[in-house]
């Protein structure tokens, strides 16, 4: 078992999802995407659409609001629902990861665990053709609608991270590594971050 957290960053349809998953069932532990977003509903009472579309409602920018308040739901009186959101999710965040070795898919999780030792960020991209085969073999759209939505998806993927960040989405130096699943396939990607992760735990 991996003594490591892991985050996955990844853009719509390159397959980083998958890789996520099938990486924390060869290493023997949790993997979080959508759990995520009900265990932050369940903890603050909030409807679990209001996670799911996160990304769709940004406001302004939160890092006064942080510089004022702290990254905490203490001091959230007056945020905009969506601070409050992010707020709580990052909570979440924080949580599954003091509890031990996982892997967290999206949700800004690379930013949120940034000060923790032992934690690895990865980032996954593909080629358009190859999104969209996935886009459409997966989720069930035709051709057009999945260039669509995958444009439509990265173009916000990066302007909430930006916004929440105050850092660049897909920036080379926000992550230990970034992979090209076509160039080698989901299954060696897997084999190539576990064996990254053995290096880093034994580095």
């Amino acid at each position: 078992m991996s003594g490591s957290v892991i985050t996955i960053s990844r853009q719509y349809g390159s397959g980083g999802r998958f890789v996520g998953r099938k990486l924390a069932e060869k290493l023997g532990i949790p993997f979080y995407d959508n759990e995520l977003i009900s265990m932050a509903a369940k903890e603050s009472g909030f409807a679990e659409s209001l996670f799911e579309n996160a990304e769709k409602n940004t406001t302004y920018s939160l890092l006064y609001s942080l510089s004022m308040f702290g990254n905490s739901t203490g001091g959230m009186y007056g945020l905009p629902l969506s601070d409050k959101v992010f707020l709580i999710q990052s909570d979440i965040i924080k949580k599954v990861a003091s509890e031990g070795p996982c892997v967290i898919v999206g949700r800004c999780a690379d930013y949120v665990l940034r000060e923790r030792e032992n934690v690895i960020h990865f980032f996954f991209h593909s080629d358009m053709d190859s999104r969209m085969a996935r886009a459409m073999k997966y989720y069930g759209l035709e051709e057009k609608k999945a260039k669509e939505a995958i444009e439509k998806t990265d173009k916000k993927r990066a302007a909430y991270y930006n916004y929440y960040t105050g850092e660049r989405w897909g920036e080379i130096k926000n992550y230990h590594l970034s992979l090209n699943t076509d160039s080698v396939g989901i299954d060696n990607c897997v084999d190539i971050l576990e064996a990254y992760v053995k290096g880093f735990e034994n580095k």
